[in-house]
């Protein structure tokens, strides 16, 4: 199974994604203490994300958290997003200030 590139351009980090895995999933695999993870369904927003280069295909989301505009945008949540290239990501709201928040005596 080929795996895509993702590249989390706030932090630096990249991991592998394959095409049929989310982009959540494969984060939660980092191993990151708090990234926030939520329903994994597309209906509470907490893992909003802005897809700045590559392509991705998405499923149903809640246009609560998520409006056509933005995800015309890249602007997705990463649970509803499948990477069909490399990608590169930013985070956005509660997923932002676990994700980039500041790691104290090398502890998460």
């Amino acid at each position: 199974m080929t795996k895509n590139v993702v590249t989390i351009l706030d932090t630096g980090e990249t991991y592998g994604c394959a095409g049929e895995e989310n982009l959540l999933d494969a984060m939660v695999r980092l191993g990151r203490k708090g990234i926030p993870s939520g329903c994994h369904g597309g209906g509470c927003g907490v893992c909003k994300i802005h897809i700045v280069d590559g392509a991705w295909r998405g499923k149903a989301m809640s246009r609560e958290h998520v409006s056509r505009e933005e995800e015309a945008h890249g602007i997705v949540l990463a649970c509803r997003a499948y990477p069909a290239s490399d990608v590169t990501l930013k985070v956005l709201g509660k997923m932002k200030k676990a994700v980039c928040r500041e790691r104290k005596y090398g502890l998460v």
